[in-house]
């Protein structure tokens, strides 16, 4: 079976970061972690068990894309790399599994498997995550930043976009898809996350990130996030608009538009049911689809603002 290297990435994940360098335990060939300015001893944990050590330059603006690069970068010839995040532990066997269906599939450039998140019965917010992790398994046209990828795509692609500061795993996922290479997502747990995500405002702030990364993506690749683009601006920017002109012209035309909000909020819910979810987590989670439209639209906007002004793409931190 072909060796895999690791490249774990992170900024003072504390605990969660010991965890995921124990997690490793010899199964991979090389371990490189790439620290995005820790205050805490990141560093010096990484050092102690074992792994290469990067630390990104201060004065150029963090992103995990860079990072992922720089990691990469630091590896001795390797051949397949497992991507994985600070706040993350792999799951014993899948370095194995995910490089055993490489080997026998030429045609995949990239593999993934299942992330879980390891509290979900702290807080809503971490029990949305992984709902939304827990995808159908086979092709893909894209997945989350935990995956293994041939060394050699990721060399043809030159890497992940440095610029992209959310979804940047989906916008390499695009270029990936562009070389010819096919993306597969085997049934198989992965990676074990720790979200952390314990209050509304965090969650807020999640969402805003990833309305940005819709955007900048979808600037990016116009075939990509079309969907998503057009429902944030939908029900974030044009019926809001709408209601409230209707409020001093056609009062009555707010029926309609409050019955939309209605249908997807409802679509949302049978969706969650429908994947097991309980009834009454489903109808919680659902108001928070249904109402993150809002935090979509400013993240969108802050990403047409910063590139309007020709800005630094800077992170959008929710812990």
């Amino acid at each position: 079976m072909t060796p895999v290297d690791v490249v774990l990435i992170g900024r003072n994940e504390g605990a969660r970061l010991v965890a995921a360098l124990a997690a490793l335990g010899g199964q991979a060939r090389q371990v490189v972690y790439v620290d995005s300015g820790s205050s805490d001893d990141s560093i010096a944990q990484a050092k102690r068990f074992g792994a290469k050590v990067v630390q990104l330059d201060l004065t150029t603006p963090f992103t995990a894309a860079r990072a992922r690069n720089a990691g990469f970068d630091a590896l001795d010839a390797p051949e397949y790399v497992q991507f994985i995040d600070g706040d993350c532990t792999l799951v014993p066997g899948w370095l194995e599994g995910g490089a055993a269906f490489l080997d026998r599939t030429p045609a995949v450039g990239m593999v993934t498997g299942w992330r879980a998140e390891v509290y979900p019965e702290v807080s809503l917010y971490n029990r949305l995550c992984d709902w939304e992790w827990h995808r159908p398994a086979g092709e893909i046209l894209a997945c989350g930043g935990d995956m293994m990828v041939r060394a050699s795509l990721w060399r043809a692609v030159e890497g992940m976009n440095p610029q992209v500061i959310a979804a940047e795993d989906d916008e390499v996922c695009c270029r990936f898809r562009k070389t010819g290479a096919r993306l597969h997502r085997l049934p198989q747990p992965m990676t074990r996350h720790d979200a952390a995500m314990l209050t509304f405002g965090q969650w807020w702030k999640r969402a805003e990130r990833t309305g940005h990364g819709f955007a900048q993506v979808h600037h990016l690749h116009p075939e990509y996030f079309g969907t998503e683009v057009r429902r944030v601006l939908t029900y974030g920017s044009a019926l809001p608009l709408m209601a409230l002109a209707a409020l001093v012209t056609l009062p009555w035309l707010l029926l309609p538009i409050l019955a939309l909000y209605a249908i997807s909020y409802r679509k949302g819910r049978a969706a969650l049911r429908s994947d097991g979810i309980p009834p009454g987590d489903a109808t919680r989670m659902a108001a928070l689809l249904t109402l993150s439209k809002f935090p979509n639209l400013i993240g969108m906007a802050r990403y047409y603002l910063r590139r309007l002004r020709r800005a630094d793409m800077t992170l959008i931190e929710y812990k």
